[in-house]
């Protein structure tokens, strides 16, 4: 059992029934099936805790690890990794696989559940809720008041990083980064770095939606591949961007110079080296190398 009261680990399929079939008829569960050796399993856990707490007991997280329950694995025909099914009135209903955005995961939520109103009193929350719904401007109104008097809060400031730079503002976001010196912050700071990278070299790239079609008329246009990977790192898409990176780097190592390669340094040092998901595609460019 975590400090959260409303979420908890499964052991056995007896449990699974109780705590997940039979509660999602009182309220919807979300079922994280991750493993000990699964990075992207480690990002995404953290995330689910805590938009979990934020229904407060609407809605329940049961977590199976896949290494010890088998039997529940295989009754719910789990095959990768993070997998999160969502149960509601005794049988699935919705999920996902893979990394999600926190935006992602709440909107398919809110499909099944109502997300309680935050209290009005916390700015930051109130700009985090805004940021999430794509309000930047109004998320950095709600951040700007606040920074301008005595409380300087690091998560603040992280948040106003991002909001700068979702509307261009560059150098002001990094400005502000610069400032920030909490080094429980270090993860988030490092990642708005490496958004602010990545924006400053999607200036003169064609869109997403345009990238992708090229690439579904031809899986093979690497150059369409390598765009979309950096179109993607600018807005912290990070594991299908380093999946695309990875796979056009074993395609062909050589193209552009050897941009899949350098780009894929670039996210490691960006990120840190002490980021689950630098972790496991250093090593997936390891085993690719030798």
């Amino acid at each position: 059992m975590t400090e959260n009261a409303f979420v908890f680990d499964v052991v056995g399929v007896e449990q699974f029934e109780q705590l997940v079939v039979q509660k999602s008829s009182d309220k919807p569960v979300l079922v994280d099936f991750w493993a000990q050796w699964c990075a992207p399993c480690k990002v995404l856990m953290p995330m689910l805790e805590k938009i979990t707490a934020s229904y407060q007991g609407e809605l329940l997280l049961a977590k199976v690890d896949c290494d010890v329950e088998q039997d529940i694995v295989a009754r719910l025909g789990v095959q990768s990794l993070p997998t999160v099914v969502l149960f509601k009135d005794g049988k699935p209903v919705d999920g996902f696989t893979g990394a999600q955005t926190e935006a992602d995961i709440r909107t398919m939520l809110s499909q099944y559940v109502s997300e309680p109103v935050q209290d009005a009193e916390d700015p930051v929350q109130t700009a985090q809720n805004l940021f999430d719904s794509g309000e930047f401007a109004q998320a950095e109104a709600v951040l700007k008041e606040l920074l301008s008097g005595d409380d300087q809060q690091s998560v603040a400031l992280v948040l106003f990083a991002r909001c700068l730079a979702e509307r261009g503002a560059l150098a002001e976001a990094e400005a502000v980064l610069n400032s920030v010196t909490d080094d429980e912050q270090k993860y988030a700071i490092a990642a708005v770095r490496a958004q602010l990278a990545f924006l400053r070299q999607v200036v003169e790239l064609p869109d997403m939606a345009d990238l992708k079609s090229r690439l579904a008329k031809n899986a093979n246009d690497d150059e369409a591949l390598l765009q979309l990977s950096v179109q993607q790192l600018a807005r912290q898409n990070y594991q299908p961007a380093l999946d695309n990176l990875l796979q056009l780097f074993i395609r062909n190592r050589s193209f552009a110079d050897g941009a899949a390669h350098k780009t894929l340094l670039q996210v490691f040092e960006l990120l840190g080296t002490e980021h689950p998901l630098v972790t496991l595609y250093r090593r997936r460019l390891y085993q690719a190398l030798y």
